[in-house]
Order: structure tokens, then sequence, then C-alpha cells
């Protein structure tokens, strides 16, 4: 059993303690209803609002038989000609364009990119691939409409979601220049790593990983299927620059390591950073936990280092 009062400092138990204080004891009972109106209550207590100079429009793109919802992040400070494709995290079942909305607004105004965000459909009302499928339409739709370089981000469910986009197109005319992933669930092996070091850590279990597989599967089996499970590729050969950043204490922290190894054993870029005593979902803590703020500045450097084409890494 791993001693997280040895791992977790103080500030992060406070993240933790005011995140939990949302959830009742039952929450992971609840009708997925009830449970996306306590994850978006914790979102708005959590919001940071948005930097100066930053504006953002919603609109949404006509994919034929649906529409999907984007917001699109704009700064007066843009000095480079880069979209970042970002990506919400919510275990493919919960969040949307509010959840992550200051993030987002943050992104923009720090690295001066626009970002556009994706309110992809959720599980389990829409099985796995119509996130999937969203996500791809919403790349072509910026590859189509924007001539600088596209970078995919995302979180959690939206790692998984953004490493997928660029398996698919990293053969097209215009492939994405980078992905920036931060605790990706990529498909990984429950039986080993940080899925058994890590199985009962503080926000996120691997119990609720195999709560929100079932959502997102209907209980088919898609563990071959690179859109689902991008480790489950055979190539990883071509994929763009790839920065990997993970919580030390999450089960999903493995999967950053494994996938780094496979694109570089594929001859490709890649640089895995495991944040330590870090928990999934830090994020939402960047303005309160000295640790969270400083991986927030490493992911934004990444972001900002590959939308310029750059690698600063070895």
């Amino acid at each position: 059993m791993t001693d997280y009062s040895e791992l977790i400092d103080a500030e992060t138990w406070a993240f933790i303690e005011r995140t939990n204080a949302f959830y009742p004891p039952d929450a992971a009972d609840l009708p997925i209803e009830g449970q996306r109106a306590i994850y978006d209550r914790m979102c708005r207590a959590f919001f940071a609002g948005y930097p100066d100079r930053v504006n953002a429009e919603t609109t949404a793109l006509d994919a034929g038989d649906r529409q999907i919802p984007l917001r699109i992040y704009r700064s007066d400070r843009a000095d480079h000609i880069v979209t970042i494709l970002y990506l919400h995290g919510g275990g493919f079942t919960l969040g949307g364009l509010d959840s992550h909305d200051d993030v987002c607004a943050e992104l923009c105004q720090r690295t001066g990119y626009e970002v556009v965000s994706v309110d992809y459909r959720l599980a389990p009302e829409h099985l796995h691939p119509a996130a999937y499928d969203d996500v791809l339409a919403a790349f072509e739709h910026v590859a189509a409409s924007r001539a600088g370089p596209i970078l995919l981000m995302g979180d959690s469910a939206g790692g998984n979601l953004a490493a997928g986009v660029a398996h698919a197109t990293r053969a097209r005319e215009r492939p994405p220049v980078g992905q920036v992933l931060i605790y990706p669930g990529l498909g990984g092996d429950h039986g080993k790593g940080s899925y058994v070091t890590h199985a009962q850590a503080p926000m996120l279990t691997l119990r609720d990983l195999i709560f929100y597989k079932d959502c997102r599967t209907g209980g088919a089996d898609f563990s071959t299927d690179p859109t689902y499970a991008p480790l489950a590729d055979r190539d990883f050969a071509g994929l763009p620059p790839t920065v990997i950043v993970t919580a030390e204490c999450d089960p999903l922290s493995s999967d950053g390591e494994t996938y780094r190894d496979h694109i570089l054993a594929a001859g490709g870029k890649a640089a895995w950073f495991e944040e330590k005593g870090m928990v999934h979902g830090y994020l939402r803590a960047r303005h309160t936990v000295t640790r969270a703020a400083r991986s927030f500045t490493r992911i934004v450097d990444a972001t900002t280092a590959l939308g310029r084409r750059e690698w600063p890494y070895r």
C-alpha cells in the first residue's frame, strides 16, 4: 500500500480535500447526470477567471449530421500564427467547454497562441468512436481554415484523444507540429507499473478507470484499436514531437513513460515528465499549489517551444 502521506505535500492535500468536499460518499453510484452536475459545480468553484487581454468566442462546427461546439480563444499579444487544439478531460463522460475554460484562456495568454477547445460528444450516450470522430473533425476544420502550425493538446481523456488524432493525421499534408499530453490515459496494461502502485491514489483510482472504460465502450472490446488506445498502435514512427506530463500519484502515470519509450524507439522525439507528489487533475490546483504552478509553467513552456518548432529536450 502506497503511503501518500510521504509523497503528497500539505498544499496538495488541501486541494484534494477541497475537491473531495463536492462529492458525497455514494457519488460513484449516482446516475451519470448526477455525476456531471457535481463535476460542473466543482469546476465552477475552481474557476480562476480570464487573464487580461484574452477574448473567447463560442461557435459550432457543422459536421453534417451533428454540430460540434467550439470555443476559440485569442489574445492581443499573439506573436505566432499557431493554433492549439485543446481537448478537455473528464473520463469521456464529464466536462465540456466550461470545465476547462480558464485553463484554455491562460494557455492562450501565456503562449500567445490561438486556442480552439472542442466540446466533443460524451459517453455513455455516445460510445467510442464518437468523441474521437468529433475531435478528428475539429482537427480537419482547423487544418482547412488556418494556415499556421497546429498543436494537439489535452488532459486525461483529452490526452488520449489528442494522441489518437496525432496517430491518424501524421501522414497528412498538414500534420500537427507537436502534441502535449497531460496525465493522459493511453491504454496501458492495468496489471503493471502505476496501475498497481497507485491503484488507490487520491483523485483517481483503478476502479474509476474501469467505470469510465465501461461507459466509453458499452462493454465492447476496443483494446487493439489505436483510436481508442494509442498504445495499441503497432507503428509509432512519424509522430509529431511529443511532451507528456504526468502525476506521480496517479494510476495513469506509466502510460506516459511507455508512450515516450515507444516514440523514441521508433526514432521520434518525446519527453516524459513525472511531477513528484502530484495527483490526477492538478491543473485545477495551478493557482494554489506550488508544485502544480511549476508544472503548469513546464506545460506552457513545452507548448510554446513546440509551436515554434523547437525541441529543448535531450
